[in-house]
């Protein structure tokens, strides 16, 4: 009879277990190397930080700020707040750690769980998984398109190909203004709700974000920001398209594309999977050249992105494709005896700390028990030690996927296994 635990995990918490947590680590990992092959630091963010950080920096109209939020006071009755997204926090810690003081810009990249109170379904967790970067001090179009670019060589890594980047300008702070102003007026013509003519009120932009179909049909003809950029805004934005071209990096324009947090001007970009369905968004990010400033520090640029690890995940498994390989070790040894244990111990040692990934038949199983446990760890080879091989100085070496087995010099274990997993 099978125990049950009378716990289980918060609803909307994934756990990650093996065999399939190593595709979880093989697509988080190859997110980030894309990142760090471009010189971007490791940063490692407060799982909580103060409320007011992600209500100043996110943006009080957002749905984040406003709906999904995880806000609870302390013991100290201060208002604490689990992380909703990465780049308040990364801002936050730049400012106090003076790292903007120094050669900019400065790079940063970030792996880790974020909340949000959100219905749980596939892809949309309330603990989310995400890898992000910041690049942060310097106004460069070239930068943008690098941000992006290794946003495009990471999914590419993977081996995902059924996306596509949507990207827009979201203008500047001389042509925003204006055409909030133009936008507001077209919005209060129309019969909203009050909610909806509050968010108007606060931040426009957030209405053609509605996913509501009677909301849509209402603002199919709203004006559009990427047809209102000032020059030095337009210039931008093509000169950002320009590199990408350079770069080989495809996108579409999306000039209807508003993402869901208030910071981002100017380039603002989205990777789609439509293998997704509803939650079709694997990652996104943009330009946010004014939130330095509002959250108290230099008034400095900067650009980065999100990406869902969950997301990707579900876009490989979309596209038949999977990522790092479920086998918990490359070699098993099973000993035929306690002096044989005694050796194998020391043997698998001797192979971790030349970089093999090893384990062991524990418990004095029986030699059909062992190698069933070898064959379930997925290990590309099996080293079976006896008595009379320790009397030999010999071990037996078997190819799991062949079947072929060998004797070879115990003295030469480490050189042989280390050569035959490199071919």
């Amino acid at each position: 009879m099978t125990k049950t635990s009378s716990f289980s995990a918060p609803k909307g918490v994934p756990d990650y277990v093996p065999p399939g947590s190593a595709e979880f680590v093989a697509v988080r990992d190859g997110l980030l190397r894309a990142a760090r092959l471009a010189g971007y630091g490791h940063i490692e963010l407060p799982v909580f930080e103060d409320t007011g950080l992600f209500a100043r920096g996110v943006g009080e109209s957002t749905d984040v700020v406003t709906k999904e939020m995880y806000t609870f006071p302390d013991r100290g009755d201060r208002s604490v707040t689990l992380r909703p997204e990465g780049t308040a926090g990364v801002m936050r810690a730049v400012i106090e750690h003076g790292l903007d003081r120094g050669q900019l810009p400065v790079k940063l990249c970030y792996a880790g769980p974020f909340f949000r109170y959100e219905r749980p379904q596939a892809g949309r967790y309330r603990q989310l998984q995400q890898v992000g970067i910041e690049a942060i001090g310097v106004d460069d179009p070239a930068l943008d398109a690098e941000v992006i670019a290794i946003a495009d060589a990471g999914f590419r890594g993977l081996g995902l190909d059924g996306f596509r980047l949507e990207i827009t300008s979201l203008g500047d702070e001389t042509c925003r203004p204006q055409y909030r102003e133009l936008l507001q007026e077209f919005l209060f013509q129309l019969p909203l709700d009050e909610e909806t003519k509050r968010r108007a009120q606060l931040n426009p932009l957030r209405v053609l974000d509605d996913k509501r179909p009677e909301v849509r049909a209402m603002t199919a003809n709203a004006p559009l920001m990427i047809d209102h950029l000032s020059e030095s805004a337009k210039a931008h934005f093509e000169q950002v398209l320009g590199h990408l071209e350079a770069l080989g990096v495809p996108y579409v324009v999306n000039p209807r594309m508003v993402r869901g947090l208030d910071y981002y001007t100017k380039t603002t970009f989205e990777f789609v999977h439509d293998g997704l369905g509803a939650q079709s968004g694997i990652g996104g990010g943009g330009r946010y050249d004014g939130l330095m400033a509002e959250l108290g520090g230099q008034p400095l640029s900067g650009i980065g992105f999100g990406i869902g690890v969950d997301r990707t995940m579900l876009a490989l498994a979309a596209e038949g494709k999977s990522a790092g390989t479920s086998a918990r070790c490359e070699v098993f040894g099973v000993p035929l005896g306690d002096a044989a244990k005694q050796r194998l111990v020391v043997l698998a040692a001797q192979l971790r700390a030349a970089g093999v990934r090893v384990d062991l038949a524990y418990g004095g199983r029986g030699v059909k028990g062992a190698m069933k446990a070898a064959d379930r760890s997925g290990a590309a080879f099996t080293l079976v030690l006896g008595d009379r091989d320790i009397a030999e100085n010999t071990i037996g070496l078997k190819d799991m996927a062949t079947g072929e087995q060998r004797q070879i010099p115990l003295a030469e274990v480490v050189g042989v296994i280390r050569e035959s997993l490199a071919g």
